[in-house]
């Protein structure tokens, strides 16, 4: 069995003596464990309550998240197609490059 230790106040002990300890503690057993009941879901409910907090913050953070990756997303796709041009007009002046350099070379063996 675990020893229990109680620490009371030297008027309250003086008011006990004499008395049953073992009935008053078991006339006031039901209160404290109303107390502590109590003091539990005060300790349960700011709990909650903290956990709470934290979930808005990370649903916001998530939201923030969400909406970066979607720009990002739609940044990626205009970059795609920014590439997709600027390959294409590199190839037309690739052609058109290789076009002059055709007619200069004419030009210089015709000359």
């Amino acid at each position: 069995m675990k020893k229990l230790e109680v620490v009371i106040e030297r008027g309250r002990f003086r008011a006990l003596r004499g008395r049953d300890v073992e009935a008053v503690i078991r006339e006031n057993l039901p209160l404290v464990e109303e107390t502590l009941r109590a003091e539990r879901e005060e300790f349960l409910l700011e709990r909650v309550g903290k956990l709470e907090e934290k979930l808005e913050k990370m649903e916001s953070e998530l939201e923030e998240l969400r909406e970066f990756y979607e720009k990002a997303l739609k940044d990626r796709e205009l970059m795609r197609g920014e590439r997709e041009r600027l390959r294409e007009e590199n190839e037309e002046l690739r052609k058109k490059v290789e076009e002059r350099k055709r007619e200069l070379e004419r030009k210089l063996s015709g000359a």
